[in-house]
């Protein structure tokens, strides 16, 4: 059995490392485009901003430990076509030559790529400029070596998404002014805009100038640096003179591979893949940021996110050896740190929701996150979502200071999720207690009976008016 997987990243060495599981006897090799397998590219702001020390440091696994298990590593390959006919992948070596290798299944795992947003520019500069984007290792050395080239004193963020946050942390880590602009009206918008206001709050504490509902134009050199030129919702002109830019507005799929090759596309643009994984071409499986999301509650979706495509990679892996395993579905369950607070959502959002063909309604709490009597207690705001109709949990949204286990709290609502229980339910939920750490009712609980106080009536009026 000889398995070939495209992509060094979460999705096409967890597909390796499974079939190596299951079948120590298979011939599985690995063809990554760059010389970094297996490096958590979600830990680069932690390596930029000095936490993680070494850049050796982010890697899952080491080449040797790869190899031990028996894959094949081609580095700095890059796979070029697939002949599906003939089931052989044409990659192109580091010296310039090709090869095919023959294939009896294929696991195609090539990622996204950075999106580029149209600012006039843009294009024409780049790392030598003190312009970066920020997706791979690669970028990652482009912009540590900048930054001691450079010795920027100022820097401005096109982007307050997930990384563009943490970047900012990171920069300012660093002793960099840093200047954060989002299009959008509040930064994190994939929580509403109340919670994102506290990660905000957060950001300008810490020195970050934060300039939402604002979009950057223009971006060109100067004799001593960057101009950055933007407008904004009001219409105002605004502009900065500084040292470096990062843009870090979202990612794409990259496809381009499979396409070529006829897979079908789907939302975002993503490869459409089965729950077993496989694509519409025969013994090709893909996974990972490159296809589309099987969501419980949305169906089928765009969401790429690490967790999701170390578990699609697994499936991938088991089935092109002939199993018949079944990616389980996402939630979009996500967590970021900004500075000392903790924000994380999962599950779906209102307009999200209503959109999906639920009624839903929405209550916001702050609780502690442990007995008030216990020093250092802390709010945690907690937004529930749910059913009006049915009384099922449909999302969760938290904010909090680390340390307040905002993320294991969310993980309790997944799991509420992936079950698809309502949100009375969490009532019974047997979760741990001890004053230093919780309440005899968790947060997790107090957010939710909030919800049955104020909607349950309405939803228990509706079920049992369906019954009638």
């Amino acid at each position: 059995m000889k398995l070939v997987a495209i992509g060094g990243s979460d999705a096409g060495i967890s597909a390796a490392l499974r079939a190596r599981e299951l079948d120590p006897g298979a011939d599985v090799t690995v063809v990554v485009a760059d010389a970094y397998p297996n490096f958590s590219i979600c830990g680069i702001p932690y390596y930029v901003s000095g936490e993680v020390t070494h850049w050796r440091n982010l890697a899952h696994r080491t080449h040797a430990d790869l190899e031990a298990t028996g894959t094949t590593l081609r580095l700095d390959t890059l796979a070029t076509d697939i002949d599906v006919d003939g089931k052989r992948l044409v990659v192109r070596n580091p010296d310039g030559s090709t090869d095919a290798l023959a294939y009896d299944a294929l696991v195609v795992g090539t990622g996204a790529v950075p999106a580029v947003p149209p600012i006039d520019g843009l294009a024409s500069l780049g790392p030598a400029d003190g312009v970066h984007l920020l997706h791979s290792m690669g970028d990652t050395f482009a912009l540590t070596d900048a930054l001691e080239r450079i010795e920027p004193r100022t820097a401005l963020i096109v982007g307050a998404g997930y990384v563009g946050l943490e970047m900012a942390e990171g920069l300012t880590a660093r002793g960099i002014a840093v200047t954060q602009v989002e299009r959008l009206g509040e930064v994190l918008p994939t929580v509403d805009e109340e919670l994102g206001a506290i990660v905000r709050d957060e950001l300008v504490e810490r020195g970050v100038d934060v300039r939402t509902g604002a979009t950057v134009t223009s971006i060109g050199t100067t004799g001593s640096g960057l101009r950055v030129d933007g407008r904004t919702d009001d219409g105002e002109t605004v502009g900065w003179d500084v040292d470096l830019v990062l843009v870090v507005v979202g990612v794409r799929p990259d496809t381009d591979l499979l396409v070529r090759a006829g897979a079908e596309t789907g939302p975002g643009g993503a490869v459409v893949v089965e729950e077993s994984m496989a694509t519409n071409l025969p013994y090709v499986w893909a996974a990972g940021d490159c296809v589309v999301t099987h969501h419980r509650q949305l169906g089928t979706t765009y969401l790429p996110l690490g967790t999701t495509a170390h578990k699609q990679g697994r499936v991938a892996g088991e089935n092109a050896l002939g199993g018949a395993a079944r990616f389980a579905g996402s939630v979009g369950t996500q967590v970021v740190k900004v500075f000392d607070v903790v924000a994380a959502r999962t599950g779906l959002r209102e307009h999200e929701a209503r959109t999906a063909g639920f009624a839903p309604v929405s209550t916001t709490v702050a609780v502690d996150d442990h007995k008030a009597y216990y020093p250092g207690a802390t709010p945690i705001t907690i937004r529930i979502t749910g059913d009006a109709e049915t009384g099922r949990l449909l999302g969760a949204q938290l904010v909090g200071r680390r340390g307040a286990e905002v993320a294991k709290r969310v993980d309790t609502y997944a799991t509420a999720l992936f079950h698809a229980m309502t949100v009375a339910d969490l009532t019974a939920l047997d979760l741990a207690y001890t004053p230093p750490l919780g309440s005899p009712w968790d947060a997790v609980q107090m957010a939710t009976q909030a919800w049955v106080a104020e909607h349950q009536r309405d939803a228990e009026r509706a079920a049992l008016a369906a019954t009638r």
